[in-house]
């Protein structure tokens, strides 16, 4: 083997691609670095173009995800809260079926969701699952689900909390429970 190294990923495969003999060859070697750091680069630079052509890759390109769906961009967003919004918005057009309500809400948080009809009271309850605590990101839920929603509807929300039932199924002493080191906000969306 030579004593060249080829550390270039694309310069490896494309030295693969030669007669054998070429292994032991320094100017070979010295060529397929060169070239191979040049389409490592390349391939780079396609790789991440690629990635903000889809709303869960991208994120120099969100800004223009947002120009395009009419949203104004907010930089102060963490680059998944952007995407999450993004995402709830392209989900959201169309006519306000159930599954559209659903696809909203669960690409803000993540989890699953219960969506509660109460037709008597004009009112949807959207029910979070799997997440304990208020969802960080719930105003720009709002916000989704009250663009997909018809107005005359009013929408409500359901939390879970680690209760007391929770805890008494621990069935940790005051001991156990004070080792923890948890404060109240803490404890009450403790999984």
């Amino acid at each position: 083997m030579s004593t060249h190294t080829l550390t270039s990923p694309k310069g490896k495969e494309m030295l693969s691609f030669l007669p054998r003999y070429y292994e032991f060859s320094r100017v070979i070697h010295s060529v397929m670095q060169s070239e191979g750091c040049e389409f490592d680069q390349l391939y780079a630079l396609l790789t991440g173009l690629l990635d903000q052509q889809y709303v869960r890759t991208a994120d120099w390109g969100l800004d223009k995800w947002e120009r395009e769906l009419g949203l104004s961009p907010d930089e102060g967003k963490t680059v998944q809260a952007r995407r999450d919004r993004i995402v709830s918005r392209l989900r959201g057009f169309g006519t306000a079926t159930l599954k559209a309500v659903r696809e909203v809400a669960e690409a803000y948080d993540g989890g699953s969701i219960e969506i509660i009809e109460n037709f008597a009271e004009s009112r949807v309850i959207i029910k979070f699952i799997d997440t304990r605590g208020i969802p960080p990101n719930l105003k720009d839920c709002q916000e989704a689900l009250r663009a997909v929603l018809p107005a005359h509807l009013d929408l409500a929300y359901e939390f879970r909390y680690f209760v007391w039932d929770d805890l008494n199924g621990k069935q940790w002493t005051w001991d156990q429970l004070d080792g923890l080191h948890l404060t109240w906000d803490q404890l009450e969306v403790y999984e």
